[in-house]
């Protein structure tokens, strides 16, 4: 393993790790506040890490995917916070706002990093360690807010897509679930979802961004 990509897995390391947690949590937060205790009784709302990993779908499988790709594709996944939709005070409507809670909180996050960003530039730190980890947290909590919007369930967007629709056509969404992971994966390897998805969604969080620490950056100059 060289010195580049030892570097790379310590910039990216902390940022994955926490868009990882504070996605499952809130996921769990979100379905407790609208009456699904299911993720608190499993102990499940939590920041801490060892509680969502998967050791496959966390480490592995994205370190594989790494080094056979040369770090041209990366994807993994953590344990899904469980969710009793059924138990949620109506169910409809608030599973839309559960499955929305983890990518919020990873736009949060990714803007977080870049109020970092803005914070070190109002220090003078410059050390190229620190700003690529920041820089690293934007990237990574971009792609699973992307990602995960993708309306095909079981990923969040998914989910919401089925509390939108009405009631029939939302039991057709839904009954893709158990094939939808192999689907997205196979739009991810033609290229669909990174063209038509990925790609403009992470573009319009960058320039969010953007527009947000624009101003703090012009009261530091």
């Amino acid at each position: 393993m060289s010195a580049d990509t030892i570097q790379t897995i310590l910039i990216y390391a902390l940022p994955v790790l926490l868009s990882i947690t504070v996605h499952e949590a809130a996921h769990g937060y979100a379905a407790r506040h609208f009456g699904d205790h299911t993720a608190e009784r499993m102990g499940r709302i939590t920041l801490n890490p060892l509680k969502h990993i998967d050791p496959i779908g966390t480490i592995v499988m994205p370190l594989l995917l790494y080094f056979a790709t040369a770090g041209s594709f990366l994807f993994g996944y953590a344990k899904p916070v469980p969710v009793n939709f059924g138990a949620l005070r109506n169910p409809k409507r608030d599973m839309v706002w559960v499955a929305l809670a983890g990518p919020a909180s990873n736009l949060a996050q990714a803007i977080g990093w870049a109020l970092l960003l803005v914070l070190y530039a109002a220090l003078g730190v410059t050390e190229i360690f620190f700003v690529k980890m920041a820089q690293g947290g934007i990237l990574a909590n971009l792609v699973m807010w992307a990602f995960n919007l993708f309306p095909l369930p079981p990923l969040d967007g998914g989910r919401v897509l089925v509390g939108l629709l009405p009631w029939r056509q939302a039991q057709t969404m839904a009954r893709l679930e158990p094939y939808g992971f192999f689907i997205v994966m196979a739009l991810v390897l033609v290229g669909v979802v990174g063209t038509w998805w990925l790609t403009p969604l992470m573009n319009f969080g960058y320039a969010l961004i953007q527009w947000m620490i624009t101003p703090l950056l012009a009261l530091l100059h």
